[in-house]
């Protein structure tokens, strides 16, 4: 009978990954019983340790409506993600869910590139009071800034809070400048296009000596 009980927990024991240090002769010391207390525990610790990490992976980017307006709405945001939400809000609100997250794979680009400063506030409103020389063109048009409409500004904070938090720059290539279809600056015949989305075509500024502002 003890032989048994010993082979049904020697098993048990293998399947916490604890076996090797579990006491198995029918004389166990009360230093032994207390060694195999601490390592039935270890094993089933272990057992936990491992479940957690393969609980399942956060759901994938999807590039759709349907699945971002379904996701949370974006918490614990800060001045970064407000810049961000408010720059794809006035560029790209119009866009695809798809357009909206290469817009923002833009200015996190710039963010990374040794020509552009080094936060995302600072590279969107680089520029900024200069009519027309600024880096997005909404910070210089002359019109004001204002929300008007409050799912789209919702929408688009859950994409700038996607991308802080690390989704994958997937969709542009390191591209660092976007176009419209409708006009072709000069800019555009210097870089290299990497991508077309929607109405945007999207170019990538190769790394200059210059160093970070």
């Amino acid at each position: 009978m003890h032989r048994f009980v010993t082979v049904i927990l020697a098993l048990v024991l293998v399947g916490t990954g604890a076996f090797a240090e579990a006491p198995t002769g029918q004389h166990t010391s009360p230093a032994d019983k207390a060694r195999f207390g601490q390592t039935l525990f270890s094993g089933t610790k272990l057992k936990a340790l491992l479940g957690s990490e393969r609980r399942k992976k956060p759901a994938e980017i999807q590039y759709s409506r349907k699945w971002i307006d379904g996701q949370p709405a974006a918490k614990q945001v800060d001045e970064e993600w407000q810049c961000l939400a408010e720059a794809l809000y006035f560029e790209a609100r119009g866009e695809s869910v798809k357009g909206q997250f290469a817009v923002a794979e833009v200015i996190l680009n710039r963010v990374d590139h040794n020509y552009y400063p080094s936060t995302l506030c600072g590279v969107i409103k680089q520029g900024t009071g200069k009519k027309y020389q600024c880096q997005f063109t909404y910070n210089c048009d002359g019109v004001a800034n204002k929300i008007y409409e409050q799912d789209a500004y919702d929408r688009v904070g859950k994409v700038a809070k996607f991308m802080i938090d690390g989704a994958p720059r997937e969709l542009t290539s390191g591209a660092t400048h976007y176009h419209t279809k409708a006009v072709s600056p000069a800019w555009s015949r210097q870089y290299k296009r990497t991508a077309t989305i929607g109405v945007h075509h999207f170019y990538r500024q190769p790394p200059t000596r210059l160093s970070k502002n």
